[in-house]
C-alpha cells in the first residue's frame, strides 16, 4: 500500500461518516439561521476535522510498532473518531445553549402581538 494512503487511511475511511454527521449538524435545527450561526457551524466543522486529522497523525506516529501494523490503524481510527465526536458534541451543546438563550426572551410587544408598549 502507498505509505501516504496508509498514513491517512483512518481519515479516508471515515470521510463518508464524517460527511453525514457534518450535514446533520449543519442542517438541524433549521431555524434560526444567520451569519453568526453559519460562522459558528463552519468553525465547529473545521475544528472537528482538524482535531480528527491531528489525532490520526499523532496516533500513527505514537502507536507501539511491536503491536503490529493493524494496531496503528485501529488506534488512529479510534482517536480520530473520538476527537471528531468530542468537538461536535461540544459544539452542539454550545449551539443549543446559545440558540435557546436567543429564543427564550422573545419580544412580547409590537404590531404582530397586539400589545402596545406603555
Amino acid at each position: 500500500m502507498n505509505p501516504q494512503v496508509e498514513f491517512n487511511l483512518a481519515l479516508i475511511l471515515f470521510i463518508p461518516w464524517f460527511s453525514i454527521l457534518a450535514w446533520l449538524f449543519w442542517a438541524y435545527p433549521r431555524q434560526p439561521r444567520g451569519g453568526a450561526r453559519t460562522l459558528f457551524d463552519s468553525a465547529s466543522l473545521i475544528l472537528a476535522t482538524a482535531a480528527a486529522f491531528w489525532g490520526m497523525h499523532w496516533s500513527m506516529l505514537n502507536a507501539d510498532p511491536q503491536a503490529g501494523a493493524i494496531w496503528k490503524q485501529v488506534l488512529a481510527t479510534s482517536i480520530a473518531y473520538g476527537l471528531f465526536l468530542l468537538v461536535m458534541t461540544t459544539a452542539i451543546a454550545l449551539r443549543w445553549r446559545w440558540l435557546r438563550g436567543r429564543t427564550a426572551s422573545p419580544d412580547t410587544t409590537g404590531p404582530l402581538t397586539g400589545k402596545v408598549e406603555s
